[in-house]
């Protein structure tokens, strides 16, 4: 029986792994052995309509990226709504060899895929780093008879089904979970909740604004614009302490409801990128973070700096998933022990 001498195995190893980097390189460049960098257009795609927080983070990104002269691609911004977020991923996820296809994403990649809305969730995925934090905002239209956060648990008391409150996002995802979460800490079972979901949180203000729901909850920088423009008016926020953009607005808290809730807004690339993959896009976005342009946006939108890595972000799925598992359960949308 023929047996390989190990010099001759060492040096077929050696080479197959050559031809494997030098092929891992789609989408990119690799040249004279310097570090990975892309050659072609940065898409990120928005996994919602315009208007919503995803679009906005997405557009706010590759303006800032680009107007800093961050990168030397330019950065295309693409919206693939459905599905809570679902239909976006699924078109990242099935183009595993074009690294410079990023999404941008929040709580509802851990919630939806937990509801069965979506084969993917953040194990499909590689992270690249979590950015910014906001709250959540419960709103009326301007005209609306329901005065304050107080005013809506007393209708939702006498007949829950009485009021339709709009989210831009799936039963089970980041809007439902905030409202679900408020209304059973204030006395009402959450599965008797007449929620209404629209693909995006600009939809869903739309619907409201037009008298086609009662009410509508969605992230407190997706609001004040119409919040400014008296089109809506806020009831409370989700956060421990009231949102910079909506300073008159009570907390939950503030309510006499023992309940808060943030949004986190993060990037994320395909699957089995590459470390180099990785390493370029951590340095771009902490320098994105860094740029007096992004600081001076963000705090207009009322979001709250909030970097991790690659790796610490990766962690902080993991823990976020197992958190939304149970807030899932607690509030009866799965059973204990459901999702994949």
């Amino acid at each position: 029986m023929f047996r390989a001498r190990p010099v001759a195995v060492a040096a077929a190893l050696a080479s197959l792994a050559l031809a494997a980097t030098a092929c891992g390189t789609g989408g990119g460049q690799q040249t004279g052995g310097g570090p990975w960098k892309p050659d072609r257009p940065i898409e990120i795609i928005a996994p919602a309509a315009t208007g919503g927080g995803w679009d906005t983070l997405a557009r706010t990104s590759g303006r800032v990226l680009e107007e800093g002269g961050l990168v030397d691609e330019p950065v295309q911004v693409v919206n693939k709504p459905g599905g809570g977020g679902s239909i976006g991923w699924a078109y990242v996820a099935q183009t595993p060899d074009t690294p410079t296809r990023l999404f941008v994403t929040s709580p509802p990649i851990s919630l939806v895929p937990l509801m069965g809305g979506s084969v993917y969730d953040h194990r499909d995925f590689t992270p690249i780093a979590r950015l910014a934090t906001e709250y959540m905002v419960y709103l009326v239209p301007e005209d609306s008879p329901i005065e304050s956060w107080g005013d809506m648990v007393d209708r939702l008391e006498e007949d829950p089904r009485q009021v339709s409150i709009a989210g831009g996002s799936s039963p089970g995802s980041m809007d439902h979970v905030a409202l679900a979460g408020a209304v059973e800490a204030a006395g009402i079972d959450p599965t008797s909740i007449n929620y209404v979901p629209f693909d995006g949180g600009g939809e869903a203000m739309t619907q409201a604004v037009g008298g086609h729901v009662d009410a509508v909850v969605t992230g407190a920088s997706e609001a004040a614009g119409l919040v400014e423009s008296g089109d809506l008016r806020p009831l409370a926020v989700s956060g421990a302490e009231r949102a910079s953009t909506l300073p008159d607005t009570p907390t939950l808290q503030e309510e006499g409801v023992d309940f808060t809730y943030d949004i986190w807004r993060g990037v994320m690339g395909p699957p089995d990128m590459t470390d180099e993959q990785v390493a370029y896009y951590e340095g771009l976005f902490t320098d994105m973070t860094e740029e007096e342009s992004w600081k001076q946006q963000t705090e207009a939108l009322g979001w709250t700096d909030s970097y991790m890595d690659s790796e610490d972000f990766g962690e902080f799925l993991d823990r976020s998933s197992t958190d939304s598992a149970e807030i899932l359960t607690t509030i009866g949308l799965i059973e204990d022990g459901e999702g994949r």
